[in-house]
């Protein structure tokens, strides 16, 4: 079970700084309406929800505000614009990752379950890798704490600063990257995935044999995509061996 911690931003009264100077008693009423009873969790919630629905270039402050049945200015209580809004997003997909360890257990068991969470978070939601494969800074609270937990597990391993670091990036975007070259997750139906699949098949398996062996041999394989869950482990698989290894060859190294 992935903990969520709720935003607490619940706003009961307008703040000056927010409003930019405007006057408190100029505002409609039914925008004040509209401002105290949204809270930014649901505002995320709803705009996660619908950019998994229709992709980031689908998500709108106008289409959100008429999911949530407010009018566009309620919103800008809460962010000043998209790009605000997509941090916002950001956030909630990092605050979903269960960044629980165990401190007994063996730090390459501390690492794969953190990968693991992540790669379920992103799985779960449609738009996460764009969110997250755009953002530069990951400075959110819950950023913070997942890269500070991931940075920890791997100092505790032996890494020094600079390998921990490289792994930890390279954590992310091998979730990321696994997610992204998940065979047959184009959006469209069954059938169809199943006709591509079969097409994309006899095209290797009638490739000419002297010259490509292999790729008719493995032509069933390399075109599958009826197994997701064997994609996800083999590739955690493959990362982990290799932080592993380096872990060894590391602790192998004489003392500098």
């Amino acid at each position: 079970m992935v903990p969520c911690t709720s935003y607490s931003c619940q706003v009961t009264s307008p703040r000056t700084s927010d409003r930019k100077g405007a006057d408190a008693g100029s505002a409609p009423l039914a925008d004040e309406a509209e401002r105290t009873r949204l809270t930014r969790d649901a505002v995320t919630e709803r705009a996660l929800a619908l950019a998994d629905q229709t992709g980031l270039e689908g998500l709108t402050i106008r289409k959100l505000a008429t999911e949530l049945g407010v009018t566009p200015m309620a919103l800008y209580w809460h962010f000043h614009g998209k790009d605000e809004l997509l941090e916002g997003l950001i956030d909630r997909l990092w605050s979903e990752i269960d960044i629980t360890v165990d401190p007994a257990a063996p730090w390459a068991e501390q690492l794969r379950g953190l990968l693991t969470s992540f790669l379920a978070v992103l799985r779960a939601h449609p738009a996460a890798t764009q969110l997250l494969a755009r953002s530069e800074k990951m400075t959110g609270e819950y950023a913070l704490a997942a890269i500070e937990v991931t940075l920890e597990v791997l100092r505790s391993a032996g890494f020094d600063p600079l390998d921990a670091s490289a792994i930890a990036r390279s954590a992310l975007w091998t979730g990321i990257m696994l997610v992204m070259s998940e065979a047959g997750i184009e959006a469209i139906d069954e059938e169809e995935r199943t006709e591509l699949q079969r097409k994309k098949q006899v095209t290797l398996a009638t490739l000419p044999s002297a010259k490509y062996p292999r790729l008719i041999e493995c032509a069933a394989p390399m075109t599958a995509c009826d197994d997701p869950e064997l994609h996800y482990a083999f590739g955690l698989e493959m990362f982990m061996a290799g932080v592993t290894a380096l872990a060894a060859a590391r602790a192998a190294q004489p003392a500098k």
